[in-house]
């Protein structure tokens, strides 16, 4: 059954390459990237086919079992377009023209000191495909969760990071509502640990494809839990909700300091070891605590800080936020 479905996946990108990629490459004078084209290809259809599935099973869901009513009617429309930019291989097409020629350029010079390429699964010994895409997954999980966690430690980062969590109307397609330089700082990190500890570009894509699938289902707006077990096993929607919770999510005990808890990306058990799990069982309110007005002394209301309500607004405001908390961190 595996067989035949690779084998389809394999004919429809074949097709597809020399259809309509291959020809648009050359028109575009990029011949000499054909190679590099026909993987994007294989990225584009992986994405096509997370949107499709993730619209036909999560958004059922959210009208069967929501958390909350939404209070802004463009709020999913908004973060389904940082999906689609996102999933169609946008990101990956950047980073590639960004990483590969460093990382060619940095390959040459190892291969000249006659240095050997590390490979994880050389260490166990027999290993199946299948328990090295585990291993990979939980080790890359484990990197990922530092990542993650260091975006809430610093002001400058937090800056762009904030835009994420300014989504006081938590969706399906949520995951991806990052700021692009945070996206492209992340797939740059990701990459790199991926490409030093020996994962295939076969495995990475569907490590990778596996991980977008889960995160989607935990920013769902659906009313699920995993139960005591399943929560301390794999982030569940309750789980992560509780880390976009106002205040507590991203903030230490002092209100507006930056910490927070439950940055595990998929495995909680990172929470778990390294103290910042919170498994308590509330479907939480979403949004960043300098969102909310404020009353003044003389009682008028103060509005909260503006996030964006487009994509272009938002990148925009978050560069604003940058600078201004950079400077925080200078003085």
């Amino acid at each position: 059954m595996m067989q035949t479905i690779s084998d389809w996946f394999g004919a429809a990108q074949g097709w597809l390459f020399e259809t309509v990629i291959q020809p648009l490459v050359f028109q575009l004078g990029f011949g000499e990237y054909i190679e590099e084209a026909f993987e994007g290809t294989e990225w584009l259809m992986i994405g096509v086919l997370e949107l499709f599935l993730l619209f036909l099973v999560l958004r059922p869901m959210e009208a069967l079992i929501p958390v909350h009513k939404f209070t802004d009617p463009r709020a999913r429309w908004n973060d389904f377009i940082y999906t689609v930019l996102h999933r169609i291989g946008l990101f990956s097409v950047l980073i590639f023209f960004t990483l590969d020629p460093l990382l060619d350029s940095l390959a040459g010079v190892l291969r000249f000191e006659s240095f050997q390429p590390f490979n994880l699964e050389s260490l166990i010994p027999n290993i199946s495909p299948l328990g090295a895409f585990l291993v990979y997954f939980v080790v890359l999980d484990f990197f990922d969760y530092w990542y993650h966690r260091a975006s809430h430690q610093f002001n400058w980062w937090w800056a762009l990071h904030g835009l994420h969590h300014s989504q006081q109307n938590m969706n399906l397609w949520s995951d991806n509502r990052n700021h692009v330089l945070d996206d492209f700082l992340r797939d740059i990190y990701m990459g790199v640990i991926a490409l030093c500890i020996g994962v295939e570009p076969s495995q990475y894509v569907m490590l990778v494809s596996v991980s977008r699938i889960l995160q989607s289902l935990q920013h769902a707006n659906v009313r699920i839990h995993f139960g005591w077990l399943g929560e301390r096993l794999l982030v569940s929607p309750r789980y992560h909700r509780m880390h976009h919770a106002i205040g507590v999510g991203h903030e230490s005990k002092g209100a507006g300091t930056l910490g927070g808890c439950n940055f595990a990306v998929l495995l909680p058990v990172w929470d778990i070891i390294f103290r910042t799990a919170n498994f308590t069982p509330e479907f939480v309110t979403t949004g960043i605590r300098d969102q909310l007005p404020k009353t003044a002394a003389d009682g008028t209301v103060v509005p909260g800080r503006e996030y964006g309500k487009g994509f272009w607004s938002q990148h925009w405001l978050a560069l604003k936020r940058l600078v201004e908390y950079a400077r925080k961190d200078v003085v």
